[in-house]
C-alpha cells in the first residue's frame, strides 16, 4: 500500500467536544503521521501513511457523543519527508466559521468519579471530560481553548496536565478540566446548602448559567416565603429531582418525556401531575408540573447532601422523597443574574444563603423549557443546553441581523445557509435587559464574525428593536409580526412552495395598524397575503385587558347584546359598571382579531380566571381543566372570511368550567379545521404551517393537527425553536434575508 497524504478540513460542531483528541487516537491506532489543529473555520487535519485513505471511515465511525460533521474537505498533498508522529498543534486565531457546543449536563462517568472514594475527583463540585459540562456559558472568543474560555484564571495542576495530556484520558485537550487542587471553589461546603434547605431556608446558589433560587418543594411555608421575597404571586415553580424514577412518584412520564428528561440538555419539561399531594402552591391552578433532572455535579452533591450522604453509586437509581424548587435567581423581569457581587446584594433580600464559585459565567443561560406535542419536544424557552446550535436555511442569504420580538426576545444572525438564534433573553421592557441584549448581540457578531448586509426587526415602530435597526447603515426590512411567526415554520422545514400558515397569539402589529393575533396566511415565495382573521371584537383599556381576562369577557358579553350581565358576572371587579358603559358608547376601544384574548375571554367567563399575575394564565389554567373535547354543533361561523366564536361563547354561560374548557377546546378545534381546509382548497395547497403561542397549548396544537392530516394536509409546526416569539427572529432573518433589496429600500 502506497504512502499518501491528505489535507482535510472537517467542519460542524468539532470544537469543544473532544474532536481534536479523537482524531488522534485515531490517526495512531492507524500509525499515521501528521497533525490536527482548531481553526476559526474548523479543524484542520494533516495525514500521511499507509492507511491514509481509511481514516476518514475510521473517524467519523467513532464520533465523540456531542460532535456533529457538516462537511469535509479532503485533498491529496505532497509526502512530507522524516516526519514521525501525530500531533495536536497550537490554534489557529483569526475569521472564526465554526462554533462551540452548547453547555451540556455531566456525563455516566464524571457522576462515577463523582461518588468513587478512590477518585480524585471524589465530591468535586466542578468536573467534567471532553463528552461535558460547561461550553457556550465559559467561552469569551473562538477558536474554543482554555486560553479563550474563563478557566483561563485556573492553571492545571501537574496531575490534570498529565491528564490533559494523555491520548488515552477522557479529559484529553478537555478545556475546562480542572480538579479540587487547581480548579474553581464552591464558596460554602455543600453540607451547609443542604442544612440550610432542610431548615426551610431559601438558598441562591450559582448554576452552569446564571443564578437559581431553591427551597424544598415539601415545606410549603418555604415556598410562599419564597413567592412572597420574590414578588411571584402564582406563577409555576419548576421542580428539581434526582432521577426519573423519583419524578414518576409526582408526574406521568412516558418514552418520550424520559428521553427529553435525560438528554445532555437537561431541560425542563411540563408533564402531567398525578394525585401524590405537593403543596399546591408549585404551581396554582395548573394540571402540569415543570420536572428538571440534575445538570451539573454540584446539582447531584446537594442531592447526596440531602439525602445524608449515601455511599456507592445505588442511590442514583432509586426513588427519593427529596423535591427542590428551582427558579431563576432575577429580580422584577431583569435578566437572570451571573455577577457575584450582584447576586450578594440584590439577592440577599430573598435567600437566606448566597452560595457562589469563584469561575465566572460569560454568557448568561436561562433553563431551556419544553413540553411534549404530538409526541415530540417542542420548546417554550431555548436557551441553556441547546444554544449555539446553528438551524440550517434552505439556501443560502445575505448576512441579516434579525432583532427579533419586543417580549420573549432572541435575535437571530444569519451566515450563508446557516442561523444562529440567540438564547432566550427576555422582555424589552427595562434597562437591565436591553443591556442584556446589546452584550449577548456583541459577543455572538463577535464569535460569528460576520458583516452584516441587512437587518430586520418588527413592523411596530415604537418598539426598542425597530429604533434601534435605524442605528445601523445597512437596508432595514420591516416584518410584520405574524408574517415573521410563519416564515419561522418555512425556514425551520425548508418549506419554499406556496403554503397556509394559520398563526394564533396575543398579540402582533399588524399593517392596518391594528392588533392582530389570529391570522390565515398565504405564503408564496417571499410574499404574503392575509386570507383571513378572527372576528374582531373591542379589547377594553388596551393592554390591561391582557392582565385583566375579565375585561375581554365583558366584550364578550357585549358582542352577545348581553350587556347587562357584565355587572351581575364580575361585581366583585370596581370598574365592571364604567366598563359596561363603556363598550356601549364603544368609546376609546381598541379592536383585536387575537386568538390569545379568546382564551382570557372563555377563561374569564368560565369563573377560572379573572386576573392574570403572569402571561397566558388564564389560557393555561383553561386548558388545564380539560378531559374529554366536546365540539358544539354550529358554534362557530365564517363570514368575510372573518373566523368567529361567538356561538359557543353563548354556550359557555350555562356550563360549569369543566365542560366549558372541553366545549371551548373541542369547538375551536373543529372550527379552525374547517376554516383551514377551506381555504386550502382554495388556494391549492396542501401544506399547512401553524404557529404562534397558542400553539403552546397541548390539547389545541394536537387536536388541529390530528384533524388536520386526516384530511390529508401536511402540518408543520415549529421544533427547532418555541412557536412563541421565541422563534420570531428566525422568520424575521428569513424574510429579510429573501427580499429583493429594491423592494425595501
Amino acid at each position: 500500500m502506497d504512502v499518501e497524504r491528505f489535507h482535510i478540513l472537517i467542519t460542524g460542531l468539532v470544537q469543544g467536544v473532544g474532536f481534536r483528541p479523537q482524531v488522534y487516537r485515531t490517526a495512531c491506532s492507524l500509525k499515521l503521521t501528521g497533525w490536527v489543529q482548531n481553526t476559526p473555520v474548523g479543524v484542520l487535519v494533516e495525514i500521511q501513511g499507509q492507511s491514509a485513505a481509511v481514516f476518514l471511515d475510521a473517524l467519523t465511525s467513532s464520533l465523540p457523543p456531542l460532535a456533529k460533521i457538516d462537511t469535509i474537505q479532503t485533498k491529496k498533498i505532497a509526502l512530507i519527508n522524516h516526519e514521525t508522529h501525530f500531533q495536536i498543534i497550537a490554534s489557529e486565531h483569526g475569521t472564526a466559521r465554526t462554533m462551540i457546543s452548547a453547555d451540556t449536563c455531566i456525563c455516566t462517568a464524571c457522576i462515577n468519579e463523582l461518588f468513587e472514594p478512590e477518585s480524585r475527583y471524589y465530591h468535586y463540585p466542578f468536573l467534567n471530560c471532553t463528552h461535558c459540562g460547561p461550553r457556550l456559558t465559559i467561552t469569551r472568543n473562538l477558536p474554543y481553548d482554555r486560553g479563550q474560555t474563563s478557566m483561563d484564571e485556573f492553571p492545571l495542576c501537574s496531575e490534570c496536565h498529565n491528564d490533559y495530556s494523555d491520548s488515552g484520558n477522557r479529559r484529553y485537550h478537555a478545556e475546562p478540566s480542572a480538579c479540587a487542587n487547581c480548579g474553581p471553589q464552591l464558596s460554602l461546603p455543600i453540607a451547609a446548602v443542604a442544612k440550610a434547605l432542610a431548615e426551610g431556608k431559601i438558598v441562591a446558589l450559582k448554576g452552569l448559567g446564571g443564578y437559581q433560587l431553591l427551597c424544598d418543594a415539601r415545606n410549603e411555608a418555604a415556598i410562599l416565603r419564597l413567592r412572597q421575597r420574590k414578588n411571584r404571586e402564582t406563577k409555576p415553580f419548576a421542580l428539581m429531582l434526582v432521577n426519573i424514577k423519583s419524578a414518576e412518584r409526582i408526574v406521568e412520564i412516558d418514552n418520550y418525556s424520559e428521553q427529553l428528561l435525560m438528554s445532555r440538555a437537561r431541560p425542563i419539561v411540563l408533564l402531567k401531575q398525578r394525585d401524590e399531594t405537593l403543596p399546591l402552591s408549585i404551581a396554582p391552578g395548573l394540571s402540569h408540573l415543570g420536572i428538571m433532572l440534575p445538570s451539573t455535579p454540584l446539582h447531584y452533591l446537594l442531592f447526596n447532601a440531602i439525602l445524608n450522604s449515601p455511599k456507592g453509586h445505588a442511590w442514583l437509581e432509586q426513588a427519593e422523597p427529596t423535591i427542590l424548587v428551582v427558579t431563576s435567581a432575577n429580580l422584577g423581569g431583569n435578566p437572570l443574574i451571573i455577577d457575584d457581587e450582584t447576586a450578594q446584594r440584590e439577592l440577599s433580600s430573598i435567600a437566606d444563603l448566597v452560595v457562589s464559585y469563584n469561575r465566572r459565567i460569560v454568557t448568561r443561560a436561562d433553563d431551556s423549557v419544553m413540553r411534549i406535542i404530538n409526541n415530540l419536544p417542542v420548546f417554550i424557552r431555548r436557551a441553556r443546553g441547546f444554544v449555539p446550535e446553528r438551524i440550517k436555511l434552505p439556501y443560502s442569504i445575505p448576512s441579516t441581523l434579525a432583532l427579533g420580538a419586543h417580549l420573549k426576545n432572541t435575535f437571530c444572525i444569519t451566515r450563508d445557509d446557516e442561523a444562529f438564534v440567540s438564547q432566550h433573553i427576555g422582555s424589552l421592557t427595562n434597562k437591565a435587559t436591553i443591556e442584556f441584549f446589546h452584550e449577548s448581540l456583541s459577543h455572538w457578531l463577535n464569535f460569528l464574525d460576520v458583516t452584516i448586509e441587512r437587518i430586520a426587526c418588527d413592523l411596530h415602530p415604537n418598539f426598542y428593536t425597530s429604533q434601534l435597526a435605524n442605528e445601523y447603515d445597512v437596508p432595514i426590512i420591516s416584518v410584520q409580526h405574524h408574517r415573521a411567526h410563519i416564515a419561522a415554520v418555512a425556514a425551520e422545514h425548508h418549506i419554499i412552495k406556496p403554503a397556509l400558515g394559520l398563526a394564533l397569539d396575543g398579540y402582533g402589529y399588524g399593517t392596518d395598524k391594528g392588533a392582530w393575533g389570529g391570522e390565515l396566511l398565504l405564503m408564496e415565495d417571499t410574499h404574503v397575503q392575509r386570507l383571513g382573521n378572527f372576528l374582531p371584537i373591542p379589547q377594553p383599556s388596551g393592554e390591561t385587558a391582557t392582565r385583566e381576562p375579565w375585561r375581554m369577557a365583558a366584550s364578550i358579553l357585549h358582542q352577545l347584546d348581553k350587556n347587562n350581565e357584565i355587572v351581575k358576572r364580575f361585581h366583585n371587579m370596581p370598574q365592571a359598571a364604567l366598563l359596561a358603559s363603556l363598550l356601549k358608547t364603544q368609546l376609546s376601544m381598541p379592536l383585536t382579531s387575537s386568538c390569545g384574548r379568546l382564551f382570557d375571554a372563555a377563561s374569564a367567563l368560565l369563573g377560572i380566571n379573572l386576573i392574570s399575575h403572569y402571561e397566558g394564565q388564564a389560557a393555561q389554567r383553561l386548558e388545564s381543566l380539560v378531559t374529554q373535547i366536546e365540539v358544539l354543533p354550529n358554534g362557530w361561523y365564517v363570514d368575510n372570511n372573518q373566523f368567529s366564536l361567538l356561538p359557543t361563547f353563548v354556550h359557555l354561560l350555562n356550563v360549569d368550567p369543566v365542560r366549558g374548557a372541553n366545549l371551548f377546546h373541542g369547538t375551536l378545534i373543529a372550527g379552525l379545521a374547517e376554516w383551514i381546509l377551506a381555504a386550502a382548497q382554495r388556494v391549492s395547497t396542501d401544506v399547512i404551517l401553524l404557529c404562534g403561542g397558542c400553539f403552546l397549548n397541548k390539547v389545541l396544537s394536537e387536536g388541529l393537527t390530528k384533524r388536520l392530516t386526516q384530511s390529508g394536509l401536511n402540518v408543520y409546526l415549529p421544533q427547532r425553536l418555541p412557536p412563541n416569539d421565541g422563534g420570531l427572529s428566525l422568520g424575521q432573518a428569513w424574510v429579510a434575508g429573501t427580499t429583493r433589496i429594491k423592494q425595501c429600500v
